[in-house]
């Protein structure tokens, strides 16, 4: 079984636009994001993208626009060689205003559905590896799937920081310092 690392995408990997990511022009790495994930392609561990995007449900965007997007993301992160192993994620939202998209679902975090189907999917030990986000749901998903977690303060990271019911197990800046100190204490 191999060791993984679960991203969120949005304020982790990507800056956070004004409204729900979806649009290529809107596209910005946060700065370190890609060589972070270089750090963690060349040890040989997978990087998993695991994202919660509601602006389906809500009728923002179709979820062919989060495959563009993806697919978008990727390019940009081959260019500064780095690699996503998987992208991960959720259209539903208990409220949504297209029906097919509205339930109650185990793949919405903080549930940990996406974590788990992806831990299937590619082998991966839960207890080996780290779940990275900047919100509440992304540590309270990580930790119900059994993994290590970690708070970035990018993204909302820094205004979420205080509203834990489950701490996260290591708090950074972004996901660059984030990667480089746990590489560093494996």
């Amino acid at each position: 079984m191999k060791k993984a690392f679960f991203l969120d995408r949005d304020g982790v990997i990507t800056e956070d636009p004004p409204h729900y990511a979806h649009r290529i022009d809107q596209l910005k790495i946060v700065s370190g994001s890609a060589e972070a994930i270089h750090m963690l392609n060349d040890k040989k561990i997978k990087v998993i993208v695991i994202s919660n995007q509601s602006g389906i449900a809500r009728g923002m965007y179709s979820e062919e626009k989060t495959f563009i997007f993806n697919k978008a993301l990727q390019s940009e992160l081959n260019k500064k060689n780095a690699r996503i192993d998987g992208f991960y994620h959720c259209p539903h939202h208990p409220q949504a205003k297209i029906d097919k998209y509205k339930k109650i679902c185990n793949c919405r975090k903080p549930e940990p559905g996406m974590i788990l189907q992806a831990a299937s999917e590619h082998d991966i030990k839960l207890s080996d590896s780290f779940m990275i986000g900047d919100r509440k749901s992304d540590i309270v998903a990580g930790k119900k799937a059994g993994c290590k977690t970690v708070l970035v303060l990018t993204g909302v990271g820094a205004q979420q920081k205080s509203k834990y019911e489950f701490e996260p197990d290591f708090t950074y800046s972004n996901l660059f310092e984030a990667v480089s100190n746990i590489l560093d204490k494996s």
